[in-house]
């Protein structure tokens, strides 16, 4: 993508601040964060920012492109405070694309989530049924459906990318996120610092881990496409939370055994296994994972050299 202004919401969070710098070598680039888990350190000195909610009237977004990553993040934020979630996570969102639609924007990208497909080990499609039983569920599910609301009354194309389970490690922009960064970065960090990462059940639990690199080539890839509907951003392969430490492990050059611990969330909410099915991106823009999970462990690991 080249020569647009942008707009990136969340932006100086973790997906959203790898977006906008690989964005701004080519393209005018605003981001919209309101610091709850951004940072402005993230940020290359060529993206324009402003701490601002996406609640907020008079947004930046008279933009070619709205990406819009902003959200609360996890379950607990959302059992916190479940008012205050529907309220950032669906009247945001709402009020974002609507004042871009009104600025002229004809092209939004926007972050859903892979957890409406529950626990599965097969790869899961697009099409296939999604509960919710989780606020946070509840909210990108919502998303979704405005999005269809204002694809259908507005001819606004939205394409909703359903993130699996996307790392990069502290070494990247998701050292601010601390106990919300991807199980990989706090897995690694612990290992490298001998001490024992500190697993949910037996570890036999599985996440489809995307590397951050190639959600964002995915997301440029929707709004190049000006993509409409839902897709997903994974690699389609799933590993063990027991295989990643051994991994961390074998790279770091250590032998530090994790520790099981009863696992805080109902077993009714509990996510254990993901599995994206990308084939509906690969058929619609040829976006394909590039890093290899091996390859992605090493990144994550470099900074501990």
């Amino acid at each position: 993508m080249q020569g647009k202004r942008v707009l990136v919401t969340g932006g100086a969070g973790f997906i959203g601040s790898n977006l906008a710098n690989a964005l701004a070598v080519d393209n005018d680039v605003v981001v919209v964060d309101d610091g709850y888990l951004g940072t402005p350190d993230n940020l290359d000195d060529a993206v324009e920012y402003h701490e601002t909610s996406v609640l907020a009237e008079d947004l930046p977004t008279n933009v070619d492109v709205l990406f819009h990553l902003a959200a609360l993040s996890s379950y607990a934020m959302h059992e916190d405070d479940p008012a205050t979630g529907a309220r950032v996570n669906v009247e945001g969102f709402v009020n974002t694309v609507e004042q871009a639609r009104e600025d002229g924007c004809e092209t939004v990208v926007y972050a859903s989530t892979s957890s409406i497909y529950g626990s599965r080990t097969e790869p899961s499609p697009e099409d296939m049924p999604v509960a919710v039983n989780t606020g946070y569920e509840a909210s990108k599910l919502a998303r979704e459906r405005y999005a269809e609301y204002f694809s259908n009354h507005y001819d606004v194309t939205m394409a909703g990318m359903r993130f699996f389970s996307v790392y990069q490690g502290y070494g990247g922009a998701e050292a601010h996120k601390g106990e919300y960064a991807n199980v990989i970065a706090q897995f690694a960090d612990d290992i490298a610092s001998g001490e024992a990462p500190v697993l949910y059940g037996d570890g036999t639990q599985t996440r489809d881990f995307t590397h951050v690199d190639d959600i964002v080539r995915g997301l440029e890839r929707a709004a190049e496409n000006e993509l409409d509907g839902i897709y997903n951003l994974g690699t389609g392969e799933a590993y063990s939370f027991n295989t990643v430490v051994e991994l961390l492990n074998e790279e770091l050059g250590a032998d530090v055994d994790p520790e099981y611990v009863e696992n805080p969330i109902p077993d009714s909410v509990y996510v254990h296994d993901t599995c994206a099915d990308p084939s509906k991106m690969r058929e619609a823009t040829g976006w394909e994972p590039e890093i290899e999970f091996r390859e992605g462990i090493r990144r994550v690991c470099e900074q501990y050299d």
